[in-house]
């Protein structure tokens, strides 16, 4: 029988998670085991999982899990070098290089274990099943803006915290922005889904827009509009081919009126990141990275801004995957096969 093991998620502020308990119900039914870890910090209550028919095991028991249950986590596990001989299905940053990335790689080539990157898991037609790409954009907008409104009035943005809720979220916004005439911003990836929660929330906040997609962006560059917009927020993904839209030469460039980027895709390890002012991402404590004075220019980039909005971003999420996990049944197929193929491909790499 197959076994899907939901684990806790172990990373600060992270309380989002990839399965509700209707989800459970849906899984047992169709003959999949289901292990749900307590958890400490998870947005959704364990109840409804011990009701829905999940068997409840303790929190991050999940390298004791038996060896044919396939682990189920969003973010990262802990980076302590153990080999991992279980599947595990998680978001891997693991196939663009990074540093991080290939360490873990190498822990499941010594356990023999594999990686079902979320990323990674496409339709037939390459688009991905399953994303929180609309509340990545939607929270990474709104933290973009109480970057710069942090900066009008002579600071730097404070840390963020978690909200209850997408209105609670605007009603913090418009508290911060009250009294300011509200910014320009651009949009790189418009039409895609981080770059529609991007242009939902700046309309919410009355914030004028620039929408740019692939036709904008198809020259390669240079793009000297980026700079006469006080905020540029990044929707896209870093890949090979993807031009630089703000290079090293931007922050001293007196023609800059961009003193907010937000990169939303968040990826400034990868050697294809179109942003080129800054080279670590930023956390919940510490919002914004300045990387110039005068005038000034603040970079945020966080990886895990949906969890700013935990239960809506879980719901929303967990609907879009339940399809794909009701297969696990044959992970040789479809976009789990497709998931085994990349990871497979990027460890022969190594």
């Amino acid at each position: 029988m197959t076994h899907l093991w939901i684990r806790a998620e172990q990373r600060p502020n992270e309380e989002r998670v990839g399965l509700l308990p209707e989800g459970v119900s849906a899984l047992i039914a169709a003959g999949i085991r289901v292990s749900v870890e307590e958890s400490s910090v998870r947005a959704i209550p364990i109840d409804g999982y011990r009701t829905a028919g999940a068997e409840i095991v303790p929190e991050n028991s999940w390298p004791d899990a038996p060896r044919d249950a396939i682990i189920f986590g969003l973010k990262e596990l802990p980076e302590d070098g153990t080999p991992l001989p279980h599947r595990h299905i998680m978001f891997g940053h693991a196939f663009k290089g990074q540093p991080a990335g290939q360490e873990l790689l190498r822990r499941f080539a010594a356990g023999g274990g594999a990686l079902y990157d979320l990323e990674y898991l496409v339709d037939e037609t390459g688009r991905r099943v399953a994303a929180f790409g609309y509340w990545a954009g939607f929270a990474g907008a709104a933290v973009s803006l109480q970057c710069w409104a942090a900066q009008q009035r002579g600071g730097i943005c404070p840390p963020i915290s978690k909200v209850p809720s997408r209105a609670a979220l605007l009603a913090a916004l418009e508290e911060d922005l009250k009294g300011l005439e509200r910014p320009r911003a651009l949009i790189i990836g418009a039409s895609g889904r981080v770059g529609t929660g991007a242009a939902d929330l700046c309309e919410a906040m009355g914030v004028a827009t620039t929408l740019w997609g692939r036709a904008e962006t198809a020259s390669g560059g240079p793009f000297p509009q980026v700079l006469q917009h006080e905020i540029f927020l990044n929707c896209i993904l870093a890949r090979p081919g993807c031009p630089v839209f703000v290079p090293a030469s931007a922050k001293a460039d007196p023609a800059r009126k961009m003193t907010v980027i937000g990169d939303i895709a968040c990826d400034p390890s990868s050697e294809f990141s179109p942003i080129k002012v800054y080279d670590r991402i930023t956390d919940w404590q510490a919002p914004a990275l300045r990387v110039h004075d005068t005038p000034p220019l603040d970079v945020t980039a966080i990886d895990n801004l949906p969890s700013l909005m935990p239960v809506e971003s879980s719901q929303d999420y967990a609907a879009q995957l339940l399809p794909s996990l009701l297969t696990l049944t044959d992970l040789s197929a479809g976009v789990w096969g497709r998931a085994r193929a990349e990871f497979d491909r990027r460890s022969a790499l190594l």
